[in-house]
């Protein structure tokens, strides 16, 4: 069984992503098995020992300090991309989503983390670049397409020199915005061959959504803040098969799946 290391960044909030996770994860019980780490709130750091890494999402400013976790944290991420660098040796798969991916973004000098002038909350399209055209991980969804989207933060102003460094790439951006003056926001990056991080929530279930959103409480609190429209198109969105939930059922699972195939590879040549 190959061993996944699943990052709980909620800081005991009561969220959605990690349940979703986990009921992705379910799924592959027959290949994977898992170890859950709540890191902000308990300050549970991995250790190298697993061979899959998925960092979810979370609440709060990414460029926080103070907290215990975060040296710990931030050296994992230094020591999983070292460990990868190395000529031999199996490689470590990691998943960055949302507020790990600013995380990662800042830690790797790839980008600026900024607040939003506005809280984006809801359903949108993002646009491929064109190494996101050519992403192996994004081959059966179309352009643009439709992600679930809830953040205060950005990554933006790309350092373009350190991503040629690197040998990292940008895969997709928010949508175009005439109407403002804002930059378009990093959506999707492939760090290297092993790593790869979203700005958005892939493992957003749009039928467990919907079913949270539609209850009355929380739907009145989100047409209070967010206004009818956009609530009534995300719900129109996560109802619709060719928009969140296509995406859904595309990226973690490719993920998973393309890093059991590369192990079982490794461990065949081994």
């Amino acid at each position: 069984m190959l061993r996944v290391a699943l990052l709980d960044m909620y800081n005991g909030e009561q969220n959605r992503g990690i349940p979703m996770l986990n009921s992705i994860l379910g799924r592959y019980a027959d290949v994977l098995e898992y170890d859950h780490f709540d890191v902000r709130a308990k300050c549970e750091i991995p250790d190298l020992s697993y061979q899959i890494y998925l960092f979810s999402g979370g609440p709060g400013d990414p460029l926080e300090s103070g907290g215990m976790w975060q040296e710990p944290f931030f050296q994992l991420i230094e020591d999983l991309w070292q460990h990868n660098q190395l000529p031999l040796g199996e490689k470590k798969h990691c998943f960055f989503i949302c507020h790990s991916f600013q995380m990662a973004c800042h830690h790797f000098g790839l980008g600026e983390v900024t607040q939003r002038y506005k809280m984006s909350f809801g359903t949108y399209p993002v646009y491929k670049t064109h190494a996101g055209k050519a992403e192996e991980f994004f081959e059966a969804l179309p352009d643009p397409f439709y992600i679930a989207d809830f953040r205060r933060y950005q990554v933006v102003n790309p350092q373009h020199k350190r991503f040629k460094d690197m040998g990292a790439e940008i895969l997709s951006l928010e949508k175009l915005r005439p109407h403002v003056h804002f930059e378009r926001a990093l959506m999707a990056v492939r760090f290297s061959p092993e790593m790869i991080g979203t700005q958005f929530h892939p493992e957003a279930d749009p039928e467990g959504l919907l079913q949270y959103f539609l209850e009355e409480e929380r739907k009145k609190s989100i047409v209070e803040e967010h206004g009818a429209s956009r609530y009534d198109r995300m719900i129109r969105d996560l109802a619709n098969p060719q928009k969140i939930q296509r995406t859904f059922e595309t990226l973690i699972p490719a993920f998973l799946e393309g890093a059991v195939e590369a192990l079982e590879t490794e461990l065949d040549f081994a």
